[in-house]
């Protein structure tokens, strides 16, 4: 009899496993900004260091496809439309953001300041322009307090989008996004959607950890890593005292950020940002 029910355990864990994931949702993903000319056909808004999420009319799903799960009060009053935007706890608190929302179980008291930043309208047919006037009336009928559209405005010029990116981040802000009104909701890559920061971000694997001198003895000094183009170096800052003591595990996917390429290729400055999260 155990192995009768250990037998129709195996046959459906394919079909429990799919409850908990979606396909990925085609979203409009951003090109880095480069000095334009074109500024005026540009809405401008602050870039949010929060999780990406997805409103398919019933549930958050994430950019690679996951389930997220929610409060019932926290989406009650969502309309069935789809709705693109991020889960946002405030500047430089993505760490503590993104274990909040990723759990399979969610903890009520976690989303009582979690809000959902909205800055697209996936199904719509009008330009972004046209849809951010649709959001207002979306947003302003839902009346939540947690739901609400990200502010765009536009800027006159490069050094006045620069000035604005400057002020943004000495408040913690992590940069900028572009969005060209008079374009379409379409997936991929496009010019209609840019991002700025000062400085990038990429991914690499963590390869080895170097002990480190004097303070740091007996902790993390640095960490080998590799990116996806074989390029290896090191990563000596960016960690916190913590993150020192039991850093990322050998293997592990990183974020680092670094301001341009040397002459031979390898990220300039490179700081560590955080462990890459696959869910």
């Amino acid at each position: 009899m155990r192995h009768y029910y250990l037998i129709i355990f195996l046959l459906f864990m394919p079909f429990l496993a799919i409850a908990s994931e979606q396909t990925p949702p085609a979203l409009l993903l951003a090109k880095v900004y480069k000095q334009n000319n074109q500024l005026a056909e540009y809405w401008v808004s602050e870039k949010l260091d929060g999780v990406r999420a997805y409103w398919n009319g019933n549930e958050f799903i994430s950019r690679q496809g996951h389930i997220i799960h929610t409060p019932k009060w926290f989406i009650k009053n969502l309309p069935t439309i789809k709705l693109d935007g991020e889960l946002w706890l405030g500047r430089t608190r993505f760490d503590e953001l993104s274990g909040r929302v990723r759990k399979k179980v969610y903890v009520d008291s976690d989303w009582l300041d979690i809000k959902y930043m909205i800055f697209d309208l996936p199904d719509s047919n009008e330009i972004f322009t046209q849809r951010l006037k649709q959001l207002e009336k979306i947003i302003y009928n839902i009346n939540e307090k947690h739901i609400r559209l990200i502010k765009q405005s536009k800027v006159s010029s490069h050094n006045a989008l620069m000035k604005k990116l400057d002020k943004l981040v000495v408040l913690g802000a992590e940069g900028l996004m572009l969005h060209r009104g008079s374009s379409f909701y379409k997936s991929g890559r496009h010019d209609d959607l840019l991002k700025l920061k000062r400085y990038f971000d990429a991914e690499a694997i963590v390869i080895k950890h170097i002990e480190g001198k004097g303070k740091f003895k007996g902790m993390l000094g640095s960490m080998l890593v590799e990116t996806k183009g074989k390029i290896r170096f090191k990563i000596g800052s960016g960690f916190s005292l913590k993150e020192r003591k039991k850093p990322p595990e050998i293997g592990a996917e990183i974020t680092y950020k670094y301001f341009g390429l040397t002459s031979k290729g390898t990220p300039r400055f490179a700081s560590y940002l955080r462990v890459r999260k696959k869910h």
